[in-house]
């Protein structure tokens, strides 16, 4: 099959702490593409993945030094920097939720989501170097950057762009495009976890994470420019095994973590799939009648972790905030199914061993990652 070339782009899908995967496999590129600018022209990104794309898309210029800071940003990081975790306000929500279900919604009381993220935005405003997205476009080490979040009125994904001049907004089926001056407000919303974290209001509307209505997370990075995408994800593709004896009920967090799993990949990968089926077909049309079709080739290069991460979140559940322990385990989070405590382990040891693992699978497909980027990898 062909091989497409051009503008690369860099797709960062969401994963809570398991963002700081990402890091570890950027931090292989890094070495691999040792020149100033990046190799990736166009970066999108959902929740935990949004805020390394904002990070990676404001030192496009400077893709070493922007690299480093992820990874200074994940290697210290604590749950403390994320969200609340003092027990008056963890075991709190959970208490108004119990009162508002209790009193039939007639006490108005239930909180606006579990945990209280004000945290993060406090950290965000006061590191990031958000103005470096513009400088790095006047550079042309960029095109285009695309942060997409949920609308909760118009039940559709909105991918907020900040590009070159030339690109123009879209509209599909439940999804858009919108030019914005992206800040802190963007990455709130799209980092806004389904009933864990509170909504973000941008403009008239309240938005949340945004998976849950991106239908084709390829879509913005196409839009933006891309030829081929670069995909890291934060979930292994190995199915779980089926059970040889009858199970429990699945506990709230058990459902809460498979809901998770299916917003940050299941979409994903039904949008490879979809772009393979297209290759395919263009495989087979005559080069003087692809144009007709208004289909492009693009190729894709997807990392994922070679180990399931659930069984590193095991190793390292001892780290989170008792507070949170005690949530995780009134919700049956913990010990049964690892999934949802992975979405929030935001401790320096799990997300540097997340790093370090991400770092050893980049590294473990640098021929693969070189032949993807092209010459410029030399």
């Amino acid at each position: 099959m062909e091989q497409a070339t051009g503008v690369c782009g860099l797709v960062l899908p969401g994963g809570g702490a398991r963002g700081a995967y990402q890091v570890g496999v950027l931090k292989a590129i890094a070495e691999l593409y040792p020149r100033p600018a990046g190799p990736f022209r166009v970066v999108t990104g959902t929740s935990a993945g949004a805020i390394n794309a904002a990070v990676v898309a404001s030192h496009a210029h400077e893709f070493a030094a922007g690299i480093e800071r992820l990874a200074a940003f994940w290697g210290s990081m604590h749950c403390a920097r994320i969200y609340r975790t003092d027990a008056l306000t963890v075991l709190g929500s959970g208490l108004r939720w119990a009162m508002g279900l209790g009193s039939g919604g007639l006490l108005n009381v239930a909180p606006k989501a579990l945990l209280d993220n004000n945290p993060l935005r406090n950290f965000l405003q006061s590191t990031l170097q958000l103005e470096g997205v513009e400088t790095a476009i006047d550079q042309g080490a960029l095109d285009g950057v695309a942060i997409t979040a949920s609308g909760y009125t118009r039940a559709g994904a909105v991918s907020f762009f900040q590009a070159r001049p030339g690109i123009k907004p879209w509209r599909r089926h439940r999804r858009e495009g919108l030019p914005a001056r992206l800040d802190v407000s963007h990455l709130m919303a799209s980092a806004a976890l389904p009933m864990l974290f509170p909504a973000e209001r941008l403009g008239d509307e309240y938005f949340g994470d945004g998976g849950m209505r991106m239908t084709a997370p390829l879509s913005p990075a196409i839009h933006l420019g891309a030829e081929k995408i670069l995909v890291i994800a934060t979930r292994d593709e190995r199915p779980d095994p089926a059970p040889t004896a009858p199970t429990r009920y699945p506990s709230p967090a058990e459902i809460g973590g498979y809901l998770l799993d299916t917003i940050f990949m299941d979409t994903l990968n039904a949008d490879l799939a979809r772009l393979g089926r297209v290759n395919r077909t263009l495989s087979l049309v005559p080069d003087t009648d692809r144009q007709a079709t208004g289909l492009k080739y693009i190729d894709a290069l997807v990392i994922r972790p070679s180990r399931d991460l659930r069984d590193m979140t095991a190793g390292h559940a001892a780290d989170i905030p008792w507070a949170v322990k005690l949530m995780l385990r009134s919700l049956g989070g913990w010990g049964r199914d690892w999934r949802m405590a992975s979405y929030l382990l935001f401790e320096a040891p799990y997300c540097q061993a997340l790093m370090d693992l991400g770092y050893a699978d980049g590294m473990a497909q640098q021929r693969r990652i070189r032949d993807f980027l092209g010459p410029a990898a030399d």
